[in-house]
């Protein structure tokens, strides 16, 4: 079969597992996220918990993943050096998707952080490749660098956050005033992630915007709801900032690379 069609036929199945896995992850075929793993993945659950609706950004993200499976069948698509650097890549990040609800629905809390910390690595290299190329056509711009940018910044808060609720629902604690300067010490670490992915990976946006927005939600919920925290809500203020910064100042040292 031909590899470029093999490919295609990769991402439009790991697409159509991937939207099962989140139909499971709704609700609407299994256990809402919030509500698996005995609550551990809740807004209230830990320190580093975004409020609830940070997690909107997902709709956003899985809107991003089927315009892309579409994309790549366009004819143009079929060899671009874009199609051809990120599908398959592409894939495995969707099925990855699904084997993290999978396993939180199974309870299987540490299971989950290993599949995230996978997740993000795949995504990683993902945007590491396509920012080698030409930024390509407007659409293009939208529909690969901001998907996965954004997919990219949003699964380093989720992965920070998932370590967290693995922690807790395993007991670790260190005290409770050590417990949030723990906690800052990870947002901290986060920060740095988002300085680091502006100056390898030319500023994006998408990124940046994904990264600060979870952190900006772990503020607010950690300064109006519970476990209240002013330390750690200062903190992943701080650390919003921290992110957005050198993104907009690496976007205007590398106009080309500042497309999404």
């Amino acid at each position: 079969m031909d590899r470029d069609l093999l490919r295609r036929l990769w991402v439009t199945a790991s697409a159509v597992l991937c939207l099962y896995g989140t139909l499971l992850g709704f609700g609407i075929l299994g256990t809402p996220v919030e509500d698996s793993s005995s609550g551990a993945l809740s807004a209230d659950a830990t320190l580093l918990a975004p409020a609830g609706p940070a997690f909107a950004i997902w709709s956003l993200i899985y809107l991003g993943l089927g315009a892309y499976t579409v994309w790549q069948w366009l004819p143009a698509q079929r060899t671009s050096a874009r199609a051809r650097s990120t599908g398959w890549l592409a894939g495995a990040s969707m099925l990855l998707n699904a084997a993290w609800i999978l396993v939180t629905q199974a309870g299987l809390i540490w299971t989950s952080v290993a599949v995230i910390l996978v997740l993000a690595l795949v995504l990683g290299v993902l945007v590491a490749r396509f920012s080698a190329l030409d930024a390509g056509t407007r659409t293009e711009q939208v529909v690969v660098d901001g998907t996965f940018g954004a997919y990219l910044g949003w699964v380093t808060v989720a992965s920070c956050a998932n370590v967290a609720a693995a922690g807790a629902a395993s007991g670790w604690t260190v005290g409770p005033l050590a417990d949030q300067f723990l906690a800052a010490a990870v947002l901290a670490v986060a920060a740095c992630m988002g300085v680091v992915y502006a100056r390898r990976l030319g500023g994006r946006l998408a990124i940046a915007l994904a990264l600060g927005w979870g952190l900006a939600w772990i503020a607010f919920a950690r300064l109006a709801d519970v476990p209240h925290s002013p330390l750690v809500g200062g903190a992943a203020l701080v650390a919003a900032v921290v992110v957005l910064v050198p993104s907009l100042l690496a976007r205007r040292a590398t106009p080309v690379a500042a497309t999404a």
